[in-house]
């Protein structure tokens, strides 16, 4: 898997000036493929009743020990330890971002990659916000789910979302879509962020269609449900050891 440079710390600056501060500059998100666009913060300490249906179906879905990867601000491991009464581990590469979530009372908040995580075993690996965003490009698939299987209890389940970013793309007069794929696969993306006068280093992320994470999980021995879509292209996905 990609492993993006945290140098500097974009989202724990501005979780930290918003949480202590209530400074809520935005993120500004950089693309050479798209124009400018912008991530306001305080949407990411939303509340259960703020989040979209997606996202509210994955927190229904959690079950036993709930693994919260690139956990952010902490929103949806709040809810699942303090409303659903489960013990969730938290994690994400942002040490800002893990100083706010213990501030705001996670209990067990860790600064740590995912792809550096062993030993534990967990019932529920939830990956939201463009979950499969941290496998960054489609050739560390097999790796991603590796680690998957080396984290999962023996019934355990993995809860990711994605979008299919082919509407992006102009249909012709049958609705076909041609994509040049000598460019590469079309939900790999590259990014850079900005906060105030810092800017991150590029880094990869990487939008997937359910169809290709349908196939690279049954490469994987993995089953592939699709159990809620979007009005956006966006769907969720559960993922099980056969």
């Amino acid at each position: 898997m990609n492993k993006p440079k945290n140098t500097p710390d974009i989202f724990g600056k501005a979780f930290i000036a918003y949480f202590e501060n209530g400074d809520n500059t935005d993120i500004v998100v950089h693309s050479p493929d798209f124009d400018d666009d912008v991530i306001p913060v305080p949407y990411l300490f939303r509340k259960y009743k703020e989040m979209p249906r997606l996202e509210q179906k994955a927190l229904q879905l959690c079950r036993g020990k709930v693994l919260d990867v690139g956990c952010g601000a902490g929103s949806h491991a709040l809810y699942l330890q303090q409303e659903r009464k489960l013990a969730v581990t938290a994690i994400d590469t942002s040490g800002g971002a893990i100083e706010v979530c213990r501030k705001r009372g996670i209990s067990d908040a860790r600064n740590i990659a995912f792809e550096d995580l062993s030993e534990e075993k967990y019932d529920t690996i939830l990956l939201l916000m463009n979950g499969t965003g941290i496998v960054g490009k489609m050739k560390f698939l097999d790796a991603f789910f590796e680690q998957l299987k080396k984290l999962l209890s023996e019934k355990g389940q993995v809860l990711i979302d994605s979008s299919d970013l082919i509407y992006l793309f102009d249909a012709d007069e049958d609705g076909g879509v041609w994509v040049d794929s000598s460019q590469g696969y079309y939900g790999e993306l590259t990014y850079r962020l900005s906060y105030k006068a810092e800017t991150s280093s590029s880094f990869d992320w990487l939008y997937l269609d359910f169809e290709s994470l349908s196939l690279a999980a049954g490469k994987n021995s993995f089953k592939c449900e699709k159990i809620f879509e979007g009005e956006h292209y966006d769907y969720l996905a559960r993922l099980t050891v056969k």
